[in-house]
Parts: C-alpha cells; sequence; structure tokens
C-alpha cells in the first residue's frame, strides 16, 4: 500500500527544528538554550537562542580583559558551530526535505543570544495549519 505524503504545518517544521537545534547545542556544544524560537522565512530559517553562554563565558566576558574575552568568546563559538555545521545542516536539511545553501550565525557576549540563519535552496514546502492561520514558532 503506497504511503501518503502527508506534509507537516510551518509550527510543527519550526518545533522540529528547535528540538534538532536544542540537541544540537546540548550534545555537541555542550550546553542548551534557556529560550529557543525558529522562524521560516521564504526560503530562509531564523533561529534566535537566548542563554546560551557557560557560568565561564558570562566569568570571561565580565572581566577588566573585557574585550578580549567577549572576543575568545566568539571565534571559540563560531569555531565549534564550524566544526559541527555538517550535523546541523544535515538535521535541518531532513526535517525540510531541501538543501542548505549557506549558514550563518554571531552571538552577543552581553545578552548571551545566538542566531543562526539558515539559506536554502529552495521555499520549504508546508501545509495550512487546521485553523488556516499562520503557526507562531513554538520553542
Amino acid at each position: 500500500m503506497p504511503e501518503k505524503n502527508i506534509r507537516k504545518t510551518k509550527g510543527q517544521i519550526e518545533s522540529e527544528i528547535s528540538k534538532a537545534v536544542i540537541n544540537f547545542e546540548k550534545e555537541y556544544m555542550g550546553r542548551g538554550p534557556l529560550e529557543i524560537k525558529v522562524y521560516l522565512v521564504d526560503d530562509m530559517v531564523l533561529v534566535r537562542l537566548k542563554n546560551v553562554l557557560t557560568q565561564a563565558e558570562l566569568h570571561l566576558a565580565q572581566t577588566t580583559e573585557g574585550k578580549e574575552g567577549r572576543e575568545l568568546i566568539k571565534r571559540m563559538r563560531i569555531a565549534l558551530l564550524e566544526q559541527g555545521r555538517p550535523l546541523l545542516v544535515a538535521a535541518v536539511e531532513g526535517i525540510l526535505g531541501t538543501k542548505v545553501r549557506s549558514l550563518h550565525t554571531d552571538i552577543s557576549t552581553v545578552t548571551g543570544e545566538r542566531v543562526i540563519l539558515f539559506s536554502l535552496e529552495a521555499r520549504p514546502a508546508f501545509s495550512p495549519s487546521p485553523s488556516g492561520k499562520s503557526n507562531p514558532s513554538m520553542g
């Protein structure tokens, strides 16, 4: 019996990406965010993570060598994400069913917030939510 191609809603996709990014952050980076929001916008996925810095990173960012410490944290976090990038990209591609064209990220050592932007090769397909309205991001 052939399987039906059942599409997920935008909210379901955003929720799955949220869970995948949280798992990546916990397993690969060592600590997950306290809050996450995922937004599908055209051919992009925007992920906003809050409170991702460890206590040690927060302390380093607030020391007298503040600027150097903050730059060190940023460089280290970006380097770690680049190393784990294939895992994160594969997870997002698996959920969306479309290729990731590029990934961009930045982290604030002041607010502890990180943003990740996935640029996609195609706009992902999703079904309308049951109410007919767009679902807000899960997370």
